[in-house]
């Protein structure tokens, strides 16, 4: 987390109750922001002063109000420190994204940013998941998220176990037309194509280093070094992929009609 910015709790501006971010309209204020993404609003405040994180739009009584993209950045700066980059590194990272990157743009960044990170489930309350998640969780919902991976209920019945990288992205799943079991299914084709992929390019960097210098630590730096441009690297190669198979998809089904 930003150990710069945890000093603070949330305060004053923004604390107007905005409305969800489904639309894409701005309708978050600061606090629920900060909320949303698990991290305090000195923390939102601290990114947006050093450019990380774009201006909100003002909205009535000049109210900043902030969109999904602000939410999807916001969490892949999270993940991004939390790797271990500094400041300075994330925001060269940032600088090199394309512009005009959507909220599921940046959240495929972030997805693969944290493939490169131990699982670290979260214990929270029913309270503090609803809190998360932005909006209130039918037991339906919590049955949906918790067959997705993305929690699990813990012994006493009341709490949960969450997986904070996968929290967001199951929410907005939990609006989308599609069979749990589908989704089981692309997730774990999603799952054996990045291990595949990790697993290779670990050893192309293990004998590329091997070559070299026998060395764990000169093993690790260049894994530092790596690793951003990797992820770049994949986002390009898998969107590109991917609307190539959507416009063949398409394409197919406009000839058979």
């Amino acid at each position: 987390m930003a150990t710069e910015a945890e000093t603070g709790t949330k305060t004053g501006a923004g604390a107007e109750t905005g409305s969800g971010t489904e639309t894409g309209e701005p309708a978050l204020t600061v606090d629920e922001l900060a909320a949303r993404a698990g991290v305090t609003v000195r923390t939102v405040r601290f990114y947006s002063t050093r450019g990380l994180l774009p201006p909100p739009e003002l909205g009535p009584r000049r109210v900043g109000r902030y969109g999904p993209g602000h939410l999807s950045r916001l969490a892949l700066i999270e993940e991004l420190q939390r790797q271990g980059l500094t400041l300075a590194a994330i925001e060269r990272y940032l600088n090199r994204l394309p512009e005009g990157l959507s909220a599921q743009d940046l959240a495929i960044h972030r997805a693969l940013v944290t493939s490169w990170m131990p699982d670290e489930a979260e214990d929270t309350s029913r309270e503090e998941l609803e809190r998360r998640a932005g909006r209130a969780l039918t037991e339906e919902d919590v049955d949906r998220l918790a067959a997705m991976n993305v929690l699990e209920r813990d012994g006493s019945g009341s709490g949960f176990r969450v997986d904070p990288g996968l929290l967001h992205l199951g929410v907005r799943l939990l609006d989308v037309p599609i069979a749990p079991e589908t989704i089981l299914a692309a997730r774990t084709v999603l799952l054996e194509h990045a291990r595949a992929t990790a697993r290779e390019l670990s050893r192309l960097f293990r004998d590329e280093v091997e070559t070299r210098t026998p060395d764990v630590a000169a093993m690790k730096s260049l894994s530092a070094h790596m690793q951003p441009l990797v992820v770049q690297a994949l986002v390009t190669a898998f969107q590109r992929s991917l609307n190539e198979e959507l416009r063949a998809a398409y394409e197919d089904a406009s000839a058979a009609g």
